[in-house]
């Protein structure tokens, strides 16, 4: 540790720490190399599998089916489509209607 001071001062009697200001980090090996959660080793091999169809540009529905030869290719169903939201306003058709929704600090800005 390296200490600045005048000449005339006297040491301080304080407590040191022999690893530096702060007392030792408890563990941090342990914490910062602990072991890897186990995978599974099937799911990891059907990630790649389609990651790689993908990459190919096959889709991955379509993929599964092939290669599970028909038994568990219906596993996997296709997203729904998103509800159509009725609460939004269309906007208006002329410029008079839409100018109503403007605020005072939209103005301002002009």
């Amino acid at each position: 540790m390296v200490m600045v001071r005048e000449e005339d001062d006297p040491a301080p009697e304080g407590a040191e720490y022999k690893h530096g200001l702060t007392p030792p980090m408890r563990d941090a090996r342990r914490r910062r190399f602990r072991r890897e959660p186990d995978l599974n080793a099937e799911l990891v091999h059907r990630v790649e599998k389609d990651l790689i169809s993908i990459m190919q540009g096959v889709p991955v529905n379509q993929n599964a089916s092939v290669a599970g030869g028909g038994e568990g290719g219906d596993r996997k169903k296709a997203a729904p489509a998103p509800a159509p939201k009725p609460d939004v306003q269309e906007p208006a058709a002329n410029g008079e209607e839409a100018e109503a929704d403007r605020s005072d600090s939209d103005e301002s800005d002009s």
